[in-house]
């Protein structure tokens, strides 16, 4: 995995670093496994914009991924490792002994005709996928479930991993990339090892085309709105917005949003840096 720097030949490509893509083992997606996906364009069902700098974009199909990992002790073959323009991280085809395929988020390192698989007492080999009762102290794993069969929740970006530290009684401490640990049961599953696609936080997109293509579109700084558009507007010629804050009010830089009494906070072990 590494990112590759462009020569200047164009003013779009003088600061692009693209990746290298050298897990990807194939193009074309599974068609069992790919649905259409319709675009908002940030609109609601009555056509008015409700979510601004959305719209546009290529045109782009659904993968299913897998999340639940629920097949258990059935043996599967990786069979390709595909780019998602869904998501960051890169994704696997897997096919299980009895014919099924499933997508799942590819881990980092894993290669084509790998064998995985996800149960009870399974090797904890990247790419397995276990529950965090039976993963040893220390491993670093991916795909985290919050609640027992609800599907991977925590940890599944692109480079991004969790640490099992410890076990407390039905509990187990995770410690999660924001860097806050957190008690979770130990009956939910977990993917050993890190998500793959790890440089992605490297790559420059060099051009404003490259986020329209995205589905991005530009975005105005709230400093050169008019005051009847934004607490941060108005003011004669470059005067700065005042404290920083969001269009309806609330402060920026440092403000904690977190409800001081919202029913998860017992289960946090150490809140993040």
């Amino acid at each position: 995995m590494s990112v590759r720097k462009l020569k200047p030949i164009t003013p779009g490509q003088r600061f692009r670093v693209v990746n290298n893509f050298e897990e990807i083992t194939t193009n074309k997606p599974e068609k069992s496994l790919t649905v259409g996906i319709k675009k908002s364009g940030g609109r609601n069902q009555t056509g008015k914009m409700t979510m601004r700098y959305t719209g546009g974009g290529h045109k782009k199909k659904y993968r299913i991924i897998d999340f639940k990992r629920n097949k258990f002790n059935v043996e599967a073959t990786v069979k390709t490792v595909e780019y998602d323009p869904n998501r960051t991280a890169f994704i696997a085809l897997v096919e299980y002994a009895d014919g099924e395929k499933r997508y799942i988020i590819a881990p980092n390192g894993i290669k084509v005709d790998q064998k995985i698989v996800s149960g009870e007492s399974v090797e904890p080999n990247v790419g397995n996928a276990m529950k965090l009762k039976n993963i040893p102290l220390g491993t670093v794993i991916s795909c985290v479930e919050m609640k027992p069969g609800q599907g991977a929740i925590l940890a599944r970006s692109a480079g991004s991993s969790a640490q099992l530290t410890s076990r407390d009684g039905k509990y187990a401490i995770i410690k999660l990339p924001s860097g806050e640990s957190r008690m979770i049961l130990t009956e939910c599953m977990a993917m050993v090892g890190s998500v793959s696609n790890s440089d992605h936080q490297l790559t420059v997109s060099g051009k404003a085309g490259r986020s329209r293509w995205l589905g991005r579109r530009p975005r105005t700084r709230p400093v050169v709105m008019n005051p009847v558009d934004h607490p941060m507007g108005g003011g004669e010629g470059r005067s700065s917005g005042g404290h920083p804050r969001s269009r309806n009010g609330m402060p920026a830089k440092g403000y904690k949003t977190r409800k001081k009494n919202k029913v998860s906070n017992r289960y946090i072990v150490s809140k993040r840096k």
